[in-house]
């Protein structure tokens, strides 16, 4: 086993992530790049719809770790922004990647920032996975 989800029972059971990670040598680790809402053009995609560009995200984000030999179930911590003060925003965000993971709930933050690097970019996800050497 490469990656250990650790529970904190101590702490609220609200967060709907483990509350922190252990990568068990051997393992190498993958950083990813932020994943931005691009398409394969360089286009970024549904402007003003931060659900689709999450959507769009996470569908990078599983390109570019399959690219290094891994996926989502290799994630031991994302960080997730969204160019937006609405929390309703970040909650809508933040439904689209935990849903992505599925039962694999990763330690993450999440982040309201005033811009992303994109014209009309509203979401970002960078990652941290681990995979046996």
């Amino acid at each position: 086993m490469t990656l250990r989800l650790i529970r904190a029972p101590q702490l609220s059971d609200v967060a709907e992530y483990a509350y922190a990670a252990e990568v068990v040598p051997p393992a190498r680790l993958i950083f990813t790049a932020g994943a931005c809402p691009l398409d394969a053009e360089g286009r970024t995609v549904a402007p003003g719809d931060p659900a689709a560009q999450a959507r769009q995200v996470m569908a990078n984000l599983e390109t570019a770790l399959a690219a290094a030999g891994a996926g989502l179930a290799d994630v031991v911590k994302t960080t997730v922004y969204v160019a937006s003060g609405d929390r309703t925003d970040l909650v809508t965000v933040w439904q689209v990647v935990r849903d992505a993971f599925g039962d694999h709930d990763p330690p993450s933050t999440l982040l309201g920032v005033a811009v992303l690097g994109y014209p009309d970019q509203l979401v970002e996800v960078e990652a941290v996975a681990a995979r046996p050497r």
